[in-house]
């Protein structure tokens, strides 16, 4: 009969391996334990002895098979070994944990949040976007005993998926940045978002944790029944409040607390373009300002965060100006930073915008109103990539139309575009960062 080894006797073991796990036979650590997750397409229980071999203290399987020596630790489900590992670890912790998901804004927001609380306290933030069912046990399970507080950031593109991931984390403070339309394919509609999201909410109102929520947002205002709730927007009556001061170029605003005056309060200058970064920059400063950061620190951490991977990073080329925001794209996202780059006074505006993924069914019509939504910028140049895109090419002939990043990288080359400010947004796939050595 097979010996399964236990969540407690794992969490023990990786006590003593100082914590250092890893997925990817790539990516092989000296005295790592190796969990051999399974794919589509791959089996990494094959590969247990080599990570042995490279140094691994042990493998974790769920193949009796390749159970080879007592370094190889049997499981019935590497990946559900993996999670209920995390949440054991999670079990162990006494420190605060802050939950973020949403449609847009989910890794800016951890980001600004992180870059506030660390003025404090040793916090420790999701890396990149290990937001996913693998993703967020790996976030857990990098939390040390030093760390005084935590940020998981968690994605969801189908309904049970953040209620999976809350019982992982099992926080103690949640944030809904947002819902708008993102991963249609899989949450099947809007509703399916609202509905999805939310799990998040639903996970904290049996636990009676606290929400922090934009009270400007009428769908997470609705939602949010019957929560605990520290509000932050654009009312002096909420816990923390603000005012856009400018977006010009960069985002400038002002905050304070509860129906205090905003006369006399330091403009905040940010590194933040596009005036939907101010809600995040607001919520940031309503968390900091909860758990005890001074104003000047928050004030401090805002204006010095600059945004990197692809993110409304504001790039300036040899002979233009760039706003990459590559990183990803939805319906909501997109239009939005549509909105927000026509209203800018800018010279020569043009505009790059690569295909949205995982829509589904409403592919068509979501791309098409991106394309009805420029056509009332009066923006002249506008490129269009993508197979979704270009299937629009007849109905919008002033537009020009590029099957892929590579075929658009290639023209870019062959012209020149000069004392131009470009907007350059698309779905992560489309690798529209390519581009910018082009410009």
């Amino acid at each position: 009969m097979e010996k399964y080894i236990s969540t407690e006797e794992l969490h023990r073991l990786f006590i003593a391996c100082n914590q250092r796990i890893t997925t990817d036979t790539r990516k092989l650590e000296e005295g790592a334990i190796f969990f051999a997750l399974k794919g589509t397409n791959f089996d990494a229980n094959q590969f247990a002895q080599k990570a042995i071999d490279a140094g691994c203290a042990y493998a974790v399987v769920d193949n009796i098979d390749v159970c080879s020596n007592t370094k190889t630790l049997l499981v019935k489900d590497v990946l559900e070994a993996l999670q209920e590992l995390a949440k054991y670890h999670r079990q162990q912790l006494r420190i605060p944990v802050i939950s973020i998901t949403g449609s847009n804004g989910k890794t800016t927001n951890k980001e600004l949040i992180h870059a506030v609380l660390s003025k404090k306290y040793n916090t420790y933030a999701t890396k990149g976007n290990l937001n996913n069912h693998i993703g967020v046990p790996l976030t857990l399970l990098s939390i040390k005993r030093e760390h005084e507080i935590a940020i998981v950031e968690m994605g969801a593109n189908h309904q049970g998926e953040i209620d999976m991931l809350s019982r992982l984390s099992d926080p103690d403070f949640g944030l809904i940045t947002n819902i708008g339309k993102a991963h249609l394919e899989g949450f099947g509609s809007e509703e399916g978002v609202k509905k999805g999201k939310t799990e998040l909410y639903r996970y904290l109102k049996k636990k009676n944790g606290k929400i922090f929520i934009n009270g400007n947002d009428p769908v997470l205002t609705e939602l949010s029944d019957g929560l605990d709730k520290i509000y932050y927007g654009e009312n002096n009556e909420f816990d923390v409040y603000g005012q856009l001061c400018s977006a010009t170029e960069f985002v400038e605003f002002k905050w304070n607390l509860k129906n205090q005056e905003l006369d006399g309060e330091p403009i905040v200058r940010t590194k933040m373009f596009g005036h939907y970064n101010f809600i995040n920059l607001l919520c940031a400063a309503c968390i900091g300002h909860y758990f005890g950061v001074e104003k000047k620190d928050i004030n401090s951490a805002l204006g010095n965060y600059t945004p990197e991977m692809n993110r409304s990073q504001v790039l300036k080329t040899k002979t233009n100006s760039v706003i990459l925001d590559a990183y990803n794209a939805n319906p909501s996202s997109m239009n939005l930073a549509i909105e927000n780059f026509s209203k800018q006074s800018l010279k020569r505006k043009v505009i790059i915008l690569g295909d949205m993924f995982e829509l589904g069914e409403y592919s068509s019509l979501e791309h098409h109103t991106v394309l009805d939504n420029l056509s009332k910028t009066g923006i002249e140049k506008i490129i269009l990539v993508g197979i979704q895109f270009s299937l629009l090419k007849n109905q919008f002939p002033n537009y020009q139309f590029f099957l892929n990043t590579d075929e658009l990288k290639k023209y870019l080359s062959d012209m020149e575009m000069v004392d131009s400010t470009i907007l350059i947004k698309g779905s992560r796939g489309m690798q529209l960062e390519k581009i910018v050595e082009c410009l």
